[in-house]
């Protein structure tokens, strides 16, 4: 996979936000590098479109509606002639990165940069490249599980038996607001936004059928 014949490259974007997907565009259009843009507002039609049509290099976001980043590269791994997927997002979280080479991504970059980089990371992408900030490659395959503190693997055990904030609140004999504090570190260590993908998580990836 790469350039078409004619030289530009095809390309299709899952971007949430209407102002961002206009500005994009215009990008794209300025460009000789690109032949053809696709736009999808969510991860769900993402998806949908890439099981109906061809492109060189796919740009995701991580935190989506339908379906987050973390879905989207879980629903192409296996998928024969999916384009190679650019994940760019807003998401400060230093990790993110990693999980997303780990899950298949070819490349990362941060909506912190100037738009022009994410055009220039696709070139990348399309030519057949990786591009992603510094990694420790020697912890791709750690387990996030084991960066957990005591207390979130306490969270964690009373999400999975559904345990609402109140209730683990009370379990633990804590404030809910240190509930809420604790779960989003949960959360961000796990490289999930819910507590519902928190344990399906678990479910698939710690205890696997």
């Amino acid at each position: 996979m790469g350039m078409r014949a004619n030289g530009g490259i095809s390309v299709i974007v899952a971007e949430k936000t209407p102002l961002l997907q206009s500005s994009l565009t215009g990008l794209f259009a300025e460009d000789p590098r690109f032949s053809r843009i696709r736009m999808t507002s969510d991860g769900r039609s993402f998806v949908e479109a890439v099981a109906v049509e061809s492109f060189d290099v796919g740009v995701i976001g991580w935190e989506m509606p339908n379906l987050d980043g973390r879905g989207v590269l879980q629903a192409l791994r296996d998928k024969i002639g999916a384009p190679r997927i650019v994940v760019y997002t807003g998401n400060a979280n230093p990790d993110l990165p990693r999980q997303a080479m780990t899950l298949g991504a070819a490349a990362f970059c941060s909506k912190s940069e100037p738009p022009a980089q994410l055009l220039d990371v696709i070139g990348t992408v399309a030519a057949g490249r990786m591009a992603f900030p510094f990694i420790d490659v020697a912890g791709l395959a750690k387990d996030p599980l084991t960066e957990l503190t005591s207390r979130e693997r306490d969270m964690l055990a009373t999400l999975t038996i559904g345990y609402t904030n109140r209730q683990i609140a009370s379990r633990l004999d804590i404030s809910l607001n240190t509930v809420k504090f604790h779960l989003k570190n949960l959360y961000d260590k796990l490289g999930v936004a819910s507590r519902a993908q928190a344990v399906v998580y678990y479910l698939t990836e710690y205890h696997p059928r």
